[in-house]
């Protein structure tokens, strides 16, 4: 059984317990947090409470996660926007709010349900089951171009690739504040947050190396749109690099703090580019996702 313990803080104080564990581990859905919470495997100071207790300053979470039945996965006709597709890969344009994997929570609604059904078993199997034909992933929130693996040779390919940071990733976001320079280099390691387990941060004695170039595309009164170029890959590198140099993503309910009137679903964050040799031939693939509805309309505005 897998434990998870966490003291809150100031900013946490008065939040409902199941909407803070839902932050916490985005990977769990809501309800199945709520059927934990209702089962006793969370405790709060020792003792279990209901999903609509009130968070305090320095209350102690207990979160024990049942040991998961790894379930059958099934194909589902989910709708793909389909980018590149071949013998040997298949790259989609992943919408937002769509988890790439399922985990406890999402069984369902995936996009491993979506591209079972596409690909019809004709999957990578390196990953195990629950995860065929993935070998990157992007957040549920944050939009654009994936690659999914159709057996295991692309699967090791493009696995040495990303390894190597030898893949071309070029991301769109919004940040909050005006960039002045036009383009920047944010160069600091990335892991754990040793205060707050459930975000990543700058951590320079226990983080992994992290580069990020930046790029300015325009400038608005208060918001800047930029492109990002990842040299590495780590969990949630450009939103906590852009956090780190006083730029959060806009809409990022974990690293950014400050209020926006836009009424967004997660962070302003899109994999637009992903280009890549081709494990067949070594022919260099580079495949671009357009911007989502929502994002050339928040543009528009501002």
């Amino acid at each position: 059984m897998e434990q998870f313990t966490y003291q809150i803080g100031l900013e946490e104080d008065e939040e409902r317990l199941d909407k803070w564990i839902s932050s916490a581990l985005p990977d769990l859905s809501r309800s199945y947090i709520q059927k934990c919470i209702k089962e006793n495997h969370v405790l709060v100071n020792q003792k279990p409470q209901k999903a609509s207790y009130r968070l305090r300053v320095d209350d102690e979470i207990l979160f024990s996660i049942p040991e998961a039945v790894e379930p059958a996965i099934e194909a589902e006709n989910i709708s793909l926007a389909v980018l590149y597709e071949d013998e040997d890969v298949l790259v989609v344009n992943k919408p937002k709010g769509m988890v790439v994997h399922p985990a406890p929570g999402h069984y369902s609604g995936t996009l491993v349900n979506a591209v079972l059904y596409h690909c019809r078993g004709r999957l990578s199997g390196i990953n195990g089951v629950m995860r065929p034909g993935i070998v990157h992933r992007i957040d549920q929130d944050t939009t654009g171009s994936l690659i999914v693996c159709k057996n295991d040779h692309a699967h090791r390919v493009i696995a040495g690739q990303l390894k190597e940071h030898s893949i071309t990733r070029r991301y769109r976001a919004i940040v909050h504040g005006v960039i002045e320079q036009e383009t920047g280099m944010v160069d600091a390691p990335i892991g754990r947050d040793p205060k707050e387990r459930r975000r990543m941060a700058v951590n320079e004695q226990n983080g992994k190396p992290a580069v990020t170039h930046y790029t300015v595309l325009q400038r608005f009164r208060e918001y800047t749109y930029i492109e990002c170029r990842l040299e590495t890959g780590r969990t949630h590198q450009i939103r906590v690099h852009m956090a780190s140099i006083g730029h959060p993503l806009l809409g990022d309910a974990v690293y950014c703090h400050r209020k926006e009137a836009f009424h967004l679903e997660g962070q302003t964050l899109h994999a637009m580019t992903i280009g890549f040799a081709h494990p067949a031939d070594g022919r260099y693939v580079e495949v671009t996702a357009p911007l989502p509805a929502y994002f050339t309309h928040l543009l528009h505005i501002l």
